[in-house]
């Protein structure tokens, strides 16, 4: 029997699309989150990880309100950062790989074009710190891992930017979305068969397996005002909610976190080195609304 892929986090969107996806393909899965897998209990993961005898463990756990977390550091940073370290510690000791998913939000978005592998971090706000924290807190513990940075995942599985937006325009006519904040739409399904791909890969035992850093993302890069009138005009076209989408700067609607005016990825690296490249937002999103709302409606 194939050794499974042990997933940690069971509720989240990226947790839900993983087992899934591990459902389509042929590589098993097994999500635990508390009481099964605590991450802030090394004895809990030393346990899961003994108990699963995993091929590769991929943790998609973590503090993800952005916003929230300006005013709970210490919860943020428990599962960001001392969560993620603890979990590396245990896969190094067992000898399993591990694949830990970070976030756009470690840069500081104050250059032109995509943020590579090799440009240095900058946060500006907890949530971002915190998960930079994590990724060096991985690293530290020394066994073998990849640190994959995603951007602005979004799917039918969970709440999401989209899912937001239809809600915003089914609650008033008009929504108002910052158009300066740019980056790359990235398909939680899409994202969750291709980190299974990396983790297989890695517990393969074959050379040149993935390690270091990794920036993992759609293919499209938009801002928000942008991505915002594509999903509202998809809606309209299945029957579902639409709005009039007004244009505002960041500076204008301000939030607890202050979040990066250009948060794209490059991902060349994964295309080159692992021939992955997710689809475009176009793409995506009718997946995703296909779902969500049901199919574009036909004209007589």
């Amino acid at each position: 029997m194939t050794a499974p892929i042990l997933v940690v986090g069971r509720k989240g969107q990226l947790a839900t699309d993983l087992v899934e996806a591990g459902d389509r393909g042929p590589v098993p899965v097994v999500a635990l989150g508390r009481p099964d897998l605590d991450l802030l209990n090394e004895t809990s993961i030393a346990a899961a990880i003994e108990r699963v005898a995993p091929r590769a463990v991929i943790n998609a756990a973590a503090y993800t309100a952005v916003d929230r977390a300006e005013a709970e550091p210490d919860a943020a940073f428990a599962l960001n950062r001392d969560g993620p370290g603890q979990l590396a510690a245990a896969c190094a000791r067992a000898g399993i790989p591990l694949v830990h998913v970070s976030t756009d939000q470690v840069f500081d978005g104050r250059r032109e074009g995509g943020f590579t592998e090799q440009d240095e971090p900058n946060p500006l706000c907890l949530y971002g710190r915190s998960k930079l924290a994590g990724e060096r807190a991985v690293a530290r513990a020394g066994g073998d891992h990849l640190v994959v940075r995603v951007s602005w995942v979004f799917g039918p599985s969970a709440d999401n930017f989209v899912k937001k937006v239809l809600g915003w325009a089914t609650a008033r006519d008009t929504v108002s979305i910052v158009s300066d904040q740019r980056g790359r739409p990235t398909y939680s399904p899409g994202l969750a068969e291709a980190l299974i791909a990396l983790a297989a890969r890695m517990g393969s035992g074959e050379p040149a397996r993935p390690a270091g850093l990794l920036h993992l993302a759609g293919a499209t890069v938009m801002t928000r005002f942008e991505q915002a009138l594509q999903i509202l005009e998809e809606s309209r076209l299945r029957g579902g909610p639409s709005a009039n989408v007004l244009p505002v700067l960041t500076k204008d609607f301000p939030t607890p976190a202050t979040r990066p005016l250009n948060a794209e990825l490059d991902v060349t690296r994964a295309a080159r080195l692992y021939g992955l490249q997710l689809r475009t937002f176009t793409e995506d999103l009718s997946e995703t609304l296909d779902r969500v709302i049901g199919p574009v409606r036909k004209t007589s």
